[in-house]
This record gives structure tokens, C-alpha cells and sequence, in this order.
């Protein structure tokens, strides 16, 4: 757990929110489609297609943007994503996977193996990495919801596994199946969450030191920046120091 807290922290504090607005709702619009088009268009009938509205309402895309990328999903002219998962090593040995949604698969695969050997890594075969890390649900609230304490107790009598809280906010994890369940019983206690996702996390931390840290943080942006990619999952681990040097570069 304290290789993806300290990826997150480190993340938040480099700024990544402030990445290019407009790829971000692409991202998003494009996860809105593939949710619609898998189940029913209804959110209230469709739990993925209600997390990805929720989680670019918190992002503040557009009301429009979220409606356009549903009625996509009925139209004829809506591309067909797949869902693909690469896994690989990045520098020092750092496992990392990439979850996509593409319309070309040869492209992506493409592009992705090709950031990871810029980077002087590999990109191996599906489950070459993936047993290192555990499927579970991640639900973030902001600070300003509560203290540690209030958040920690609603987290627990709704049935989550585990919470970091911090400066920037509350991280509550909790098994993958229960995620529904979890979620709504977080929303009666502690109203909507910021985010609410499926993620890969760290079954135990890879050390690095703050040059192999750097390099992973720039693969990891490398990777973000592709279209294709949605999500990115890394389990490096850094000492309080390193983390300090790098939240403050």
C-alpha cells in the first residue's frame, strides 16, 4: 500500500491535475461511451456507467460533455473499444500496468511498448506483473469531509478494508466485489466521493532511488499522455527523503 500512496502523493503534488483539460475529458467522455454501450444508458441501472459520470463530475467536465458521451454509445457511429491490460517493467525493475481502451489495438500496443523501452524497460506478456498487485476498489474523499477519525469510522461500518488520510484528502479501499455496496454506504455517512475506481494496488513496494524514481515518474507521464491510456499503476517505493525531493522538483 505504501508504493501507490506515495505514487499518489507524489502525482498530486507535481501538479498532474493540471494536465491538459481537454485530453482528461476525452479519457473520461471515452470511458462515459464504453460504460453506456456495455450496459444500459441509465446510470441508475448501470454501476460503471454511474462511477465514470461520477468521476467526471468530480473533474468538472461539462454536463454536456457526460450527455454527449452517453448518447454516443447509441449511436451508429460510436467506435468499438476494446479493453486491453499491458503489464511490464519500467526502470529498476518497477512493475507497472497500463489499462487502455482503444479502437486499434496494433497502435496501442505499439506506442506503449515503445515508451517502455525509451524508458529502459519492458513490456512482457498479460500476467507477467498483474500477480503482484491486488484488484481492489479505491474511493477518494476530500479533506474537508471530515477528520481522519469520522472518516475512518464511516469507512468502517461500511465495510472498506483500509484508509490513508492525509493533507490531501481520504484514500478508502476496500474489496473489488464490494465496491457498490461500499460506495453507497460512504454516500449516506459522507455525501458523493471524489472518485470512485477499480485499481491495481501493490502487494509490496520495488525501493528506488530518486534517479530511478524520476525515470518511472516520467514513463508513467509518457504513458498517460497516450490517448489510448486510461489508467497507470506502478508499485515503486521511495524514503521520506526521496519523496520530499521529488513532490518538491
Amino acid at each position: 500500500m505504501a508504493g501507490h500512496s506515495q505514487f499518489k502523493n507524489i502525482m498530486h503534488r507535481k501538479g498532474r491535475q493540471d494536465a491538459v483539460r481537454s485530453k482528461m475529458f476525452s479519457k473520461l467522455a471515452r470511458e462515459i461511451t464504453v460504460a453506456a454501450k456495455m450496459g444500459m444508458p441509465d446510470p441508475a441501472m448501470n454501476p460503471r456507467l454511474r462511477l465514470a459520470i461520477q468521476n467526471a463530475k468530480a473533474q468538472s467536465m461539462p454536463k454536456d460533455n457526460i450527455e454527449r458521451a452517453i448518447k454516443k454509445a447509441s449511436g451508429g457511429d460510436a467506435e468499438n473499444y476494446d479493453e486491453v491490460r499491458y503489464e511490464g517493467y519500467g526502470p529498476g525493475g518497477v512493475a507497472v500496468i497500463v489499462e487502455a481502451l482503444t479502437d486499434n489495438r496494433n497502435r496501442s500496443a505499439s506506442n506503449i511498448r515503445a515508451a517502455f523501452t525509451k524508458a529502459g524497460g519492458s513490456l512482457g506478456e498479460t500476467g507477467s506483473v498483474s500477480f503482484m498487485f491486488d484488484r481492489v476498489g479505491e474511493i477518494i474523499y476530500p479533506a474537508d469531509k471530515g477528520d481522519a477519525d469520522t472518516v475512518m469510522e464511516a469507512a468502517i461500518e461500511a465495510g472498506a478494508e483500509d484508509v490513508q488520510s492525509d493533507e490531501n484528502g481520504h484514500v478508502i479501499t476496500c474489496a473489488f466485489e464490494d465496491i457498490g455496496d461500499v460506495t453507497t454506504a460512504l454516500e449516506g455517512a459522507l455525501g458523493e466521493a471524489e472518485s470512485v475506481k477499480a485499481i491495481w494496488r501493490p502487494q509490496t513496494g520495488t525501493p528506488v532511488d530518486e534517479e530511478r524514481a524520476q525515470s518511472i515518474l516520467k514513463l508513467v507521464a509518457t504513458l498517460e499522455d497516450d490517448d489510448d491510456v486510461q489508467n497507470v499503476y506502478a508499485n515503486f517505493e521511495v524514503d521520506d527523503e526521496t519523496l520530499a525531493k521529488l513532490s518538491a522538483a
